[in-house]
């Protein structure tokens, strides 16, 4: 496995393989957990030539202590990395990336990007997010692009980029990886005390009971909610928002019919903040 950290090195890195095979990319801030390492695992399993890029992106961040206290280990993250199978690490520093005298950014419109995180990380949010996926995809250009489920607006929102900028890229959803307890596996568990982490799997077993409840065959969205909220207004768990959106369009749905529906939700615990979804559809009729 190499690491490199300019766009020429990365590129030269590559050259071997354009035309004669496929490369996968996987996107991440560092801070590897399981999650991540399944990504680059599906990659393995799905492209001759896996790139991992290692970058913290600083425009992505509303909040500058969360940006500040974003944990950073690169050696383990190389370690990681290369036992998952991957070939190349991309970690570029910042200057790389947002070199002196750049302007460009890339912007989406409407509820994808302003519904959710957009409405609470600012729009700026996913500005920095569709800016530095396409800046990354511009300098791999890889076949596909490897994306965890728990992070589903973000991946609707890199999907509405590739489908508007004719980027070549196949988008390859993962599903959540999920300790043994429920909580989504995320770089900012590390940061939970052992009592706010044995608080945050109150977090998945809130999205499950609204998941059994339309199972059950229950379709209104305020009762879906109120199943997951119940659950953690019971555990004291402060609730950034708790909404059942279109998986599309990312605009809130009134009823449960037969396209699937996300249930997203964002908390903080601990003075950590923390996403998870579920993804819903309607129980189908005996």
């Amino acid at each position: 496995m190499r690491i490199v950290r300019t766009v020429a090195d990365l590129r030269a890195a590559l050259q071997p393989v354009r035309g004669t095979g496929t490369v996968g990319l996987v996107p991440t801030m560092g801070a590897l957990h399981e999650g991540h390492l399944e990504l680059a695992r599906r990659a393995r399993a799905g492209t001759d030539l896996v790139v991992m890029s290692i970058f913290v992106n600083p425009t992505q961040f509303n909040d500058p202590s969360d940006l500040a206290a974003y944990p950073r280990d690169e050696a383990r993250d190389v370690e990681l990395a290369g036992s998952a199978g991957v070939d190349l690490v991309f970690a570029p520093d910042v200057a790389e990336i947002y070199p002196p005298g750049f302007t460009a950014t890339v912007t989406l419109h409407g509820p994808i990007v302003e519904a959710l995180e957009g409405a609470h990380r600012g729009v700026g949010h996913f500005q920095g997010v569709t800016t530095v996926v396409a800046k990354l995809f511009g300098m791999v250009s890889p076949d596909r692009a490897y994306f965890g489920q728990k992070d589903a607006q973000q991946v609707r929102v890199v999907q509405a980029m590739v489908a508007d900028l004719n980027i070549p890229t196949e988008i390859v959803v993962v599903p959540t990886v999920r300790e043994p307890d429920g909580l989504a596996m995320s770089s900012r568990n590390r940061r939970l005390s052992p009592f706010d982490r044995a608080r945050a799997a109150h977090v998945s077993e809130a999205l499950r009971a609204a998941e059994l409840a339309a199972a059950g065959g229950i379709s209104d969205a305020g009762s879906l909610v109120h199943a997951a909220r119940k659950i953690l207004h019971d555990n004291a768990i402060d609730v950034e928002y708790l909404e059942l959106v279109d998986a599309d369009t990312f605009r809130p749905v009134p009823v449960l019919v037969t396209g699937p529906a996300v249930l997203a939700v964002a908390v903080v615990i601990g003075g950590v903040r923390l996403i998870d979804n579920v993804v819903l559809r309607l129980a189908p009729h005996p």
